[in-house]
């Protein structure tokens, strides 16, 4: 999921170099988290990603950041 998060980022973003410039890191950066990372986007970069993007931190690191409990009939 966290990797499908990170892709949806990157297409929000409209490509690699886009976020990166967004978010303040490098291209190769954003490939590595997509191809190699085995933890994904560092917990630093997910606020950025969540605020350039609109994709939430609790997707992109699931294991950090909890998803919130509202349900979103709750939340309106």
């Amino acid at each position: 999921m966290a990797n499908e998060a990170l892709h949806r980022a990157v297409d929000k973003a409209g490509g690699q170099k886009p976020l990166a410039d967004l978010i303040g890191t490098t291209q190769s950066q954003v490939w590595y988290w997509l191809e190699r990372s085995k933890k994904g986007v560092p917990a630093e970069y997910c606020g950025p990603i969540e605020s350039a993007t609109g994709v939430p931190r609790h997707e992109l690191r699931p294991d950090i950041y909890p998803a919130p409990d509202l349900k979103p009939e709750e939340a309106a």
